[in-house]
């Protein structure tokens, strides 16, 4: 009995190996994996999202926030992320888990911050997506939530998405560049 392992090639007429699959590369003529990475959209057509609302940002900073007795910055915070999630369906984005983190989440003192930061890190990435220079930073954003003008930075940083499309009814479809 012969111990040498089978050859590739076509296989012998009574060869107990089956014959040698085609050579095929997964990764195409260029070497990469054929599909976007995790967390990018795939190359493909323009993709679509629904245009968010304009909001004044000093109105969102102290006016409402204020008449509230601080109910409208929760209710802010679920507008804006739920809003982002419709204007780049590509990036899924939990407004409740987001406004969950910032209520119930203070007693575990760090939870509201990593959603600020992540709200930061959503708006920077929807700047992208409507061909803005992305201007908005999470890290300024977190240094500004502990003074308490996150707010303001955040709908100033938003409202540049909005004004990209001009004079658009908020959830009209817009095209997005990225």
């Amino acid at each position: 009995m012969s111990t040498q392992p089978p050859q590739w090639g076509p296989s012998q007429p009574n060869s107990p190996y089956p014959p040698a699959a085609p050579s095929q590369n997964p990764y195409g003529a260029a070497g990469y994996p054929q599909q976007a990475p995790m967390g990018y959209p795939a190359p493909g057509p323009a993709a679509y999202g629904a245009a968010m609302k304009h909001r004044g940002p000093i109105a969102v900073w102290l006016g409402l926030p204020l008449i509230t007795l601080g109910i409208y910055g929760i209710v802010w915070h679920y507008k804006i992320n739920k809003e982002m999630g419709q204007f780049d369906p590509r990036r899924p984005v939990n407004p409740v888990m987001s406004v969950l983190a910032m209520t119930l989440g203070c007693f575990l003192i760090l939870p509201p911050y990593i959603s600020v930061f992540r709200t930061g890190k959503r708006i920077n990435e929807a700047q992208r997506a409507a061909g803005v220079e992305p201007s908005c930073s999470a890290g300024l954003g977190l240094f500004l939530a502990f003074i308490g003008f996150h707010a303001l930075y955040y709908q100033v940083q938003l409202n540049k998405v909005v004004e990209r499309y001009g004079d658009v009814a908020p959830g009209t479809q817009v095209p997005l560049a990225v």
